[in-house]
């Protein structure tokens, strides 16, 4: 059963990840992009885990939930709504229950990826955070290890894509031959489960 301490750790590893990564990310959003998704998502994420510590909610869903709504304030651009809405309806979706199985995770996640669809408008193969996040949501049932693997191929899969979706989607051809970082960052969150289970 995961608790909302699990939650917890899976946000202060996503903070964790994105400090380490915030460079290649912004590296990879320089040429497709504003040049700032690794330093948006730092602040964002660094704000999360200051709030968590002073909010200390205590269950799952309102961990995600309180993260979304973090999130959804303190990034700049696209990413601050895409994730915020992500871990929002993810959280809604968990409910007020104190633990939740790992398919009821599953199956919450799902909602969340579905709600990022609807709000941007993207399908996997546009070459955004989806090509790695519908993997991951298939392969989560498996294990963390698996939809952590399934997200990784995701991102690298995008590489020779043509966005379109996204700033990346103005460049048109010249968007192909690099690494989506909205799909990269996503397979960050997704690694940072199998970190927070210690597995």
């Amino acid at each position: 059963m995961l608790d909302a301490d699990f939650f917890r750790r899976w946000m202060t590893a996503t903070a964790a990840s994105v400090d380490r990564e915030a460079e290649r990310l912004t590296a990879l959003d320089s040429p497709i992009g504003d040049a700032d998704h690794g330093s948006n998502l730092k602040r964002g994420f660094t704000a999360v885990v200051a709030t968590l510590e002073k909010e200390a909610p205590d269950t799952p869903g309102a961990v995600l939930t309180v993260t979304g709504r973090q999130l959804i304030s303190t990034v700049g651009g696209a990413s601050g709504p895409l994730y915020g809405t992500l871990l929002r309806r993810t959280g809604k979706a968990l409910g007020d229950a104190a633990e939740v199985t790992e398919e009821q995770f599953a199956d919450a996640l799902r909602t969340g990826v579905d709600a990022v669809m609807t709000l941007g408008g993207a399908a996997p193969g546009d070459k955004t955070m989806i090509d790695a996040l519908v993997p991951a949501v298939d392969a989560l049932p498996g294990s963390f290890a698996a939809a952590k693997a399934a997200a990784e191929e995701g991102a690298a899969a995008t590489t020779p894509l043509q966005a379109r979706k996204g700033r990346a989607s103005y460049l048109g051809e010249r968007s192909i031959g690099h690494q989506d970082p909205g799909a990269t960052s996503a397979a960050l969150l997704i690694a940072a489960l199998v970190e927070a289970a210690g597995e």
